[in-house]
């Protein structure tokens, strides 16, 4: 087994060292830390964890945020990300070890001294990223069961649209700003029909689905062929649901800052049109 030079104690439990291939690492065990000192050396047997990330920045970002985190709660938070990273079956972008453990330790924070967080998108992030929301339940599972600290069902969102940031490799304020959109998307919907959709019900599923490949094909500029005919009809034949798609699209590009096509308003006030006719 390798020995390792200590390049600098954390606390008990965390330290930073150099090692022979990657540099920089971090290595996480119960003790480790306790009277050691710059320039000592330590076999990785001690170690529980060691902690490599090959992205040289997220690595320095991580060895900052370190000192300010909870060395009890930093093996949770460790144990977690790994749990992610089994259930998505795929190569996280290694950023979320940074985003998430600093929104992870903020919540257990802000949890334990009895603030809570409101999560103003928790129903369309739940139907948006199924998948990433249900990994997010297991996570504050998890966290539950290590620490005895429940995170309130908002953090589930929270956590899922890191998870979906990191398996997409897309931007977490990107991440937001599209659930967001949804959330203002319905809301006109709603009231444009003077309805209240239920967030449970396969209306919503469908209606949210479609906003979000829109604002999908929006952004990657995938042309949509529109069939001239079928937009007359739909004008002539349902002039309140194409107004609306239309409204919406206005919306979309103001918030996207790019061009949608105007097909997408033909499968819009197709869709648009089912709604309403359910809630006639």
């Amino acid at each position: 087994m390798a020995n390792l030079l200590i390049d600098k104690v954390l606390n008990n439990n965390v330290l930073i060292a150099e090692h022979p291939s990657y540099k920089e690492v971090v290595l996480i065990g119960k003790g480790i830390g306790f009277n050691r000192k710059r320039g000592d050396f330590i076999e990785t047997e001690s170690v529980d964890k060691l902690f490599v990330l090959k992205d040289g920045k997220e690595q320095e970002n991580y060895i900052k945020l370190l000192p300010f985190i909870d060395s009890d709660y930093l093996e949770v938070i460790i144990s977690a990300i790994d749990l992610i990273k089994q259930q998505t079956h795929s190569d996280l972008d290694e950023h979320i070890h940074v985003a998430l453990t600093d929104h992870l330790m903020f919540a257990l924070t802000r949890v334990s001294k009895g603030m809570e967080m409101r999560n103003p998108f928790l129903v369309e992030t739940k139907a948006l990223y199924r998948h990433e929301y249900e990994i997010a339940s297991m996570v504050v599972d998890h966290i539950s069961e290590k620490t005895g600290i429940r995170l309130p069902v908002g953090e589930i969102g929270f956590i899922a649209l890191h998870i979906h940031s990191a398996r997409t490799n897309k931007d977490l304020s990107e991440v937001n700003q599209h659930s967001q959109l949804v959330s203002t998307l319905v809301k006109m919907v709603e009231n444009q029909f003077d309805i209240e959709i239920d967030r449970e019900s396969i209306d919503y599923m469908r209606l949210v689905r479609h906003l979000r490949f829109a604002i999908g094909r929006v952004v990657k500029s995938e042309k949509v062929e529109e069939p001239e005919k079928i937009a007359n009809l739909l004008k002539a034949e349902y002039p309140i649901c194409y107004n609306l798609a239309w409204k919406l699209i206005k919306v979309m590009q103001q918030t996207l800052k790019m061009k949608v096509f105007d097909a997408e308003a033909v499968y819009l006030t197709m869709h648009l049109q089912r709604l309403q006719n359910k809630f006639k």
